[in-house]
């Protein structure tokens, strides 16, 4: 097999979190070990080469999607971000509470088709929103998200906000 191709399945299963239930090492493989480990684990053992270069084909995408989800989840960590999102609906605050500000799939779905949501929702991060606007209450315990341009650069900010624009509703990361 050819080493780019290798390379991108190594990593395609090292951002796995399981292969059919297994759990992966969450450091990087050896591109011998991933071809293994797919070779075995995923294909029938008298699957064509021919399969085989269409699933590292297919692998690309996938290895740079997950990729930029590791990275954006990095940096919204960093800048303080998951202390009061998360991506899934349905998380819990402190005490229990609904959590503090809405899930980033619930945002993505709420700004769908919107033109401006990008811009908009950068100016929301890096400013912060007015709590006698809020379009979430009763759905989060925050009155209104604080500034951050202090946690984040705009370029950063940019990044993550077309991130989170991204994720689609019912799909997990």
């Amino acid at each position: 097999m050819a080493p780019q191709a290798c390379s991108i399945l190594a990593k395609w299963v090292g951002a796995l979190r399981s292969v059919k239930g297994r759990p992966v090492p969450r450091r990087t493989m050896a591109p011998s070990t991933a071809w293994s480990l797919l070779e075995k684990q995923m294909f029938p053992p008298r699957t064509t080469l021919a399969a085989l270069a269409a699933a590292a084909m297919l692998a690309a995408p996938l290895a740079q999607a997950a990729g930029n989800d590791v990275t954006m989840l990095k940096l919204a960590t960093n800048a303080g971000c998951m202390t009061c999102h998360h991506i899934e609906p349905g998380g819990k605050g402190p005490d229990g509470l609904p959590p503090i500000g809405p899930a980033w799939r619930e945002v993505s779905a709420k700004y769908k088709g919107r033109k401006d949501a990008a811009d908009q929702l950068t100016h929301t991060v890096l400013a912060g929103s007015n709590p006698y606007e809020s379009h979430w209450k009763g759905k989060v315990s925050g009155l209104a998200m604080p500034p951050n341009a202090v946690a984040i650069k705009e370029a950063d900010a940019k990044q993550l906000v077309k991130w989170i624009l991204s994720l689609e509703a019912g799909k997990k990361s």
